[in-house]
């Protein structure tokens, strides 16, 4: 069976590669058709992305300190995001008549775009506490929600055998609730760091800063610089990647029923 894993493994990681390859050379060859100064190379790409890490952008602020500053609001915001949405959407998963009599603002609330609240967020805000605002309303609902569908979908029966055996109610949470609901808390802790990087665009153009990945795009957009723009856009997806991985990485070693149930 491992060794059979380990063949999957193998194979998935060549399919990836050859995907990536393909991708590369269909750039190419689109770049030379269309020629045009505003549709850069890889290759063109991979010069930028180097001008950028040695010798910094037209600010002379390096790319490391560019993705240093905006892993540092990101992880702000997905972490407030974490405090509150988490422990909100279990006590109200756990206590519907609380969501159901303030769901009439919670709601709403939801289906606001963090865009939205740029103009709020430029007078009432300041600094660092901009950036982490705009991107922990964009991780906090996924998270919220995703624990309160959780609870919700906990086993009726898992609960009614242990409390008819006389366990108290703080048992039955801490060892049967909250062991159920783990896994896909995780899954929502994924998609909510997911939206997370995706405002972090937003967060950054409104922050009044000059380091970070979404102002360095921003000025090189002001200059039609295409190469350096797309270095920033796929900086932003490698990392997202990478940091998804490690979601995937850290659920499978922790839960590692999942995997075999998979399999």
């Amino acid at each position: 069976m491992e060794e059979k894993i380990n063949r999957e493994k193998y194979k998935t990681l060549g399919y990836n590669v050859l995907t990536l390859f393909l991708f590369l050379a269909i750039w190419t060859l689109a770049y030379w058709l269309i020629k045009s100064p505003f549709f850069p190379s890889p290759l063109m790409v991979f010069n930028a992305f180097l001008e950028l890490l040695i010798h910094g952008d037209i600010e002379d602020v390096k790319l490391g300190m560019h993705i240093q500053q905006s892993l540092w609001r990101i992880f702000g915001g997905f972490a407030a995001a974490c405090i509150l949405g988490i422990p909100l959407g279990l006590l109200m998963g756990l206590y519907g008549r609380v969501y159901d009599s303030t769901k009439v603002l919670i709601e709403p609330i939801r289906f606001i775009p963090p865009v939205a609240w740029i103009p709020l967020v430029i007078v009432l805000l300041v600094g660092y506490f901009r950036f982490v605002f705009i991107i922990w309303l964009g991780a906090f609902f996924p998270i919220f929600i995703g624990t309160l569908l959780s609870v919700r979908g906990v086993n009726p029966l898992h609960i009614e055998v242990p409390k008819s055996f006389g366990a108290s109610r703080f048992y039955i949470i801490r060892n049967i609730v909250l062991p159920s609901v783990l896994p896909e808390v995780l899954t929502s802790m994924r998609v909510g760091l997911g939206i997370a990087w995706e405002c972090i665009m937003a967060a950054e153009m409104i922050g009044g800063e000059r380091v970070g990945i979404g102002i360095m795009i921003l000025k090189y957009a002001q200059l039609i610089r295409m190469d350096a723009i797309i270095v920033g856009i796929i900086v932003i997806g490698i990392i997202g990647f990478g940091l998804n991985e490690i979601f995937i990485f850290v659920e499978k070693r922790i839960f590692r029923w999942k995997e075999v149930v998979s399999i």
